[in-house]
């Protein structure tokens, strides 16, 4: 079962989140109130009915039909952008190990929106699964306390609530691109940096910490935060810093969408370039290995991220698994094809030929 819900909804309606905020109760409150629960204290279970009135909030239809003390065989992901391939190879891996347990998924595309996740997870409460895989935005998520289900989150923590969290080695990978780099000769590189969510910020520590064990000093103005996290806002930025009268050896960028943009802005300038920068990228794309000068990657088991979180949450949601939380770290590597192991001089080497 796959849906996406809408960032914004075309007509504003109360929430489970809107009335545990009225009642001042946790979400799983309001849950087992709205859906017949039982262990909410009389003066609690009032409190929320009133908010309900107050509100005008209206119990999700699905969560009517079903059967009390009949156990989900559904889980939930709420993750972003299913146009990235990163986003998509999750949500496959993950209904596959769902799957072969007997379970459905449910899906939620809410692209990096706060208040859109709020909404989709607490429609998902309301519907009763058995469990939450989440692949978080920036915000608080303090309001899961209580919300009566196992969650996992993937790919990077949440604020506010301790939870099991299976991520990749971002901080790892960031630092060996740098050393890889490093190791060309490349003494002056660039990093593009997607709008700082958690994953982007350890990739500059690592890039940051192989500079330092290094012993050579970081050229702050080539750490380019971008306003955008596309294509579009990488290719601009590396037209400008390489027509620099200093630019650049080499360009380290820090997601897969940002190198596409860095390529395609290198293959415009073509002889405009005064050298011409080795590149890795972080996460492997599509036909970066068939590319006329195949792209260097960090890259990790994407699917592997997708098939631990799917299994850790359907061990907590059966009570297999009733350790605290678990931070499950999966390791990075790097592939070397080409475009990151040209040395500083390669322009010159270039103009020769």
């Amino acid at each position: 079962m796959s849906e996406t819900f809408p960032t914004k909804p075309e007509v504003s309606r109360p929430t489970m989140i809107d009335v545990a905020r009225r009642a001042g109760v946790g979400l799983g409150t309001v849950s087992r109130v709205v859906n017949g629960g039982h262990g909410v204290r009389d003066e609690t279970a009032q409190r929320v009915r009133a908010a309900i009135d107050e509100l005008g909030f209206q119990r999700n239809e699905v969560a009517r039909a079903l059967r009390p003390g009949k156990k989900s065989t559904s889980l939930a992901l709420v993750l972003g952008d299913l146009t990235n391939p990163f986003y998509a190879t999750i949500a496959k891996s993950s209904l596959e190990i769902a799957g072969q347990s007997g379970f459905a998924v449910v899906l939620g595309s809410v692209d990096e929106d706060p208040e859109g996740e709020k909404r989709a997870i607490q429609e998902l409460v309301s519907r009763q699964v058995a469990g939450l895989m989440i692949v978080p935005d920036q915000g608080d998520h303090a309001f899961l306390e209580g919300a009566g289900v196992p969650v996992v989150f993937v790919d990077r923590p949440a604020t506010g609530i301790d939870a099991d969290i299976v991520m990749v080695d971002n901080e790892g990978g960031g630092r060996l691109a740098t050393e890889h780099l490093l190791a060309q000769g490349h003494e002056r590189i660039a990093i593009l940096l997607a709008p700082s969510y958690y994953t982007i910020g350890r990739r500059l520590r690592g890039f940051r910490r192989a500079h330092r064990a290094a012993g050579i000093d970081v050229d702050e103005s080539l750490v380019i935060q971008l306003p955008e996290g596309n294509a579009e806002a990488a290719e601009k930025a590396t037209r400008e810093v390489m027509l620099r009268p200093d630019p650049p050896t080499a360009i380290f960028a820090s997601t897969n969408f940002l190198t596409e943009g860095v390529l395609r802005a290198l293959g415009e300038l073509g002889n405009q370039l005064k050298s011409e920068p080795a590149v890795v990228g972080f996460d492997d794309f599509r036909l970066a290995d068939m590319l006329p000068t195949p792209v260097t990657v960090v890259a990790s088991d994407i699917a592997e991220l997708g098939r631990s979180a799917a299994r850790l949450l359907l061990d907590r949601a059966s009570g297999a698994d009733t350790r605290p939380p678990q931070r499950i770290v999966l390791p990075c590597g790097l592939i070397e094809r080409g475009s990151g192991e040209r040395p500083p001089d390669s322009a010159a080497k270039r103009k020769a030929r």
